[in-house]
């Protein structure tokens, strides 16, 4: 069927600058019981959110901890369980079908034809949007152009890496020119330079046309470019912010230290200097100001029980820790 074009005149939302993006309001969603799992899993709790106009957006977590069925919920594949969702100043439970025309989405796991073309699979894509013709070909220049594959548009998609057919699939999700993009983990697949390019293409679109970008990822690199960042964790949101503001969060440098007897050095260290410290797999982990001058008095104090010490500036994976107790990598596995 195709495409046709939104009729949103039956309740015309406020001025596009005096609504937000995207609008979450108490957001929940559970899955039904399993086998395996007697009672309902909860994927989304109790989430609550908003996204500005212009912004790139990132949601942060590892898996399991919600960002993927939010994803779903967004791109309108999947109701909530309860809650509420506004896009562009509309809502989502009763526009649906209209918000598609004005949303872009790359999904994840790969949506192309790989018996056609890199051309074909977009000529067909453009269809579902109504676009013919001239403009559709134009679309389509443009856009395999802003990817870095336009050299590459009569190759069958199954001849091409897994970097390039991630480029073909953002390539459709912005064919139409959407005012809101939806990425579910858009540099899977991407090596580093890729989703460099792919960093600063968003930031074009956000730039000439006032593009909105909601991206999941669970890479930390790519979540310290975006504007802000709502970390998740087990289906609750435990931070949100710039990434600049989150790491200020912690206050100063991150000291790690290794030991055969971490719990007894946690001990002592709260005893002697009243620092809090967390435990990750015989690794401390503790916060401090100007913690090159605070390593001498730790050496000084337990040269025994230090096996060795070091000193970084709070990344991304630190506020993770702090906001939940467990390192970020430890839940990916």
């Amino acid at each position: 069927m195709l495409y046709q074009e939104p009729h949103l005149s039956a309740a015309k939302p406020e001025a596009a600058d005096q609504v937000a993006a995207v609008q979450i309001e108490h957001l929940s969603h559970s899955y039904p019981p399993t086998r395996k799992q007697k009672k309902p899993r909860i994927a989304v709790d109790n989430l609550s959110l908003s996204v500005g106009r212009g912004e790139i957006f990132c949601l942060l977590g590892p898996n399991g901890s919600g960002k993927s069925t939010l994803f779903k919920i967004l791109s309108t594949l999947m109701e909530p369980s309860s809650g509420s969702v506004s896009i562009l100043g509309w809502d989502l439970a009763t526009h649906r079908h209209e918000l598609r025309k004005l949303i872009g989405v790359a999904f994840q796991h790969p949506s192309l034809d790989k018996k056609l073309t890199v051309r074909e699979n977009l000529h067909h894509q453009g269809h579902l949007y109504n676009l013919r013709g001239e403009r559709l070909a134009g679309a389509i220049r443009d856009m395999l152009q802003n990817v870095g594959i336009g050299d590459r548009s009569q190759d069958l998609v199954e001849n091409l890496s897994g970097g390039m057919q991630r480029r073909v699939e953002l390539a459709k999700a912005l064919l139409h020119r959407p005012q809101l993009l939806v990425l579910d983990e858009p540099s899977t697949g991407l090596d580093p330079g890729a989703r460099r390019e792919f960093g600063e293409y968003l930031q074009k679109l956000r730039r000439s046309e006032g593009m909105t970008a909601i991206l999941t990822t669970h890479i930390l690199d790519e979540a310290d470019r975006c504007d802000r960042i709502a970390i998740m964790d087990r289906g609750r949101l435990v931070g949100m912010g710039t990434p600049a503001e989150l790491k200020a969060e912690i206050g100063g440098d991150v000291l790690s230290l290794t030991s055969d007897d971490a719990s007894e050095l946690s001990r002592l260290i709260q005893s002697k200097f009243g620092i809090s410290t967390t435990i990750i797999e015989d690794t401390l982990h503790m916060e401090r100001e100007n913690g090159h001058e605070f390593i001498p008095q730790l050496v000084h104090a337990f040269p025994r029980l230090i096996g060795s010490i070091t000193l970084s500036k709070p990344t991304l994976e630190d506020v993770f820790l702090r906001k939940t107790g467990h390192t970020f990598s430890a839940e990916e596995e």
